[in-house]
């Protein structure tokens, strides 16, 4: 959790939050059809709860965001710089929102999906 003070009082971030910020990037992203599980045990909570984290792994060490995402890729795109395109507009967001550094942003490519036979 990340933690700042001012003049009013205390301001703290959650994990969640941060993982909230990176999901919808993630998701208007091209070539990105949707996130995947980081393992069995989210997917299947994942069937009994809508989470807005749902792919994506947050860690906070104080000092820098490191973010893990697992998305499903558009068949047909070049993975490589859909890949690129996400990290890069992941650390911008949250940098812009939060303004604290992300050090890492990694990329972890589950699946393609068609999502449009035509």
């Amino acid at each position: 959790m990340n933690e700042g003070s001012n003049l009013l009082g205390k301001i703290s971030v959650s994990h969640r939050a941060i993982a909230a910020i990176a999901y919808h990037s993630a998701l208007e992203s091209y070539g990105v059809v949707g996130l995947a599980a980081k393992n069995l045990a989210e997917g299947l909570a994942q069937v009994l709860v809508k989470d807005p984290s749902l792919g994506v792994d947050v860690q906070y060490d104080g000092q820098e965001i490191r973010i893990n995402l697992y998305i499903i890729v558009e068949y047909g795109t070049r993975i490589t710089i859909v890949a690129e395109s996400i990290a890069d507009q992941i650390r911008y967001q949250v940098e812009k929102i939060l303004g604290i550094p992300v050090a890492q942003v990694n990329v972890n490519v589950r699946g393609l999906r068609i999502s449009d036979p035509d």
